[in-house]
């Protein structure tokens, strides 16, 4: 059996060597340690909802299930207050 790889339409560029990876900029962190994203500076509320409601359909649909729809008020969920 033989096999045709399918030629890309632009050429690949060859992969960095073992000195181009050593300027790369590196950062060791403990597992649960990483620095948070704060994307409150170069977004809006509405731009960081946009994106949560980008992932949450991405998510749904990945399941293959529908978004549910239904009242807040019958949402599943608890409420703890601290006591």
């Amino acid at each position: 059996m033989s096999y045709i790889a399918a030629m890309p339409d632009q050429p690949v560029p060859p992969r960095p060597g073992a000195a181009a990876r050593r300027q790369w900029p590196i950062r060791i962190l403990r597992l649960g340690e990483e620095p948070r994203d704060d994307l409150t500076a170069v977004t809006t509320p509405e731009e960081r909802l946009a994106m949560v409601w980008e992932l949450t359909a991405r998510a749904w649909a990945l399941v293959g299930k529908p978004v549910p729809d239904y009242a807040r008020s019958l949402m599943p969920g608890r409420v703890t207050r601290p006591s």
